[in-house]
């Protein structure tokens, strides 16, 4: 499985790159603090696969990596193989990137 770091995905932010973002949290996490991607909880990832995008690089995240490495397991079980891991999630953001942000 491709993993992105929070460096990484910041510098992609920057330039501007072309890609998409899934946070895979449920409703209540994304409204606590959010990166601004899709939200698509775990549960819903497989029916709500024509949402993921399949001809730019995905990154799918939650709050620690866990939950989206699953993600990122079961999409590549339908066929994708443009998606990558945001290695330790929205916490690895907050302690790298945002230590303002909320999370719980």
């Amino acid at each position: 499985m491709k993993e992105v770091t929070v460096e990484e995905l910041q510098g992609m932010i920057d330039r501007n790159e072309d890609f998409q973002l899934i946070d895979v949290r449920e409703p209540f996490e994304y409204e606590v603090s959010n990166l601004d991607g899709v939200n698509i909880p775990l549960a819903g990832i497989v029916i709500e696969a024509d949402k993921v995008s399949k001809d730019k690089p995905v990154i799918i995240h939650c709050r620690s990596g866990k939950r989206s490495a699953q993600a990122v397991m079961l999409l590549e079980q339908q066929g994708f193989d443009n998606l990558s891991n945001l290695a330790g999630g929205i916490l690895a953001w907050k302690e790298e990137i945002d230590p303002d942000m909320d999370v719980y």
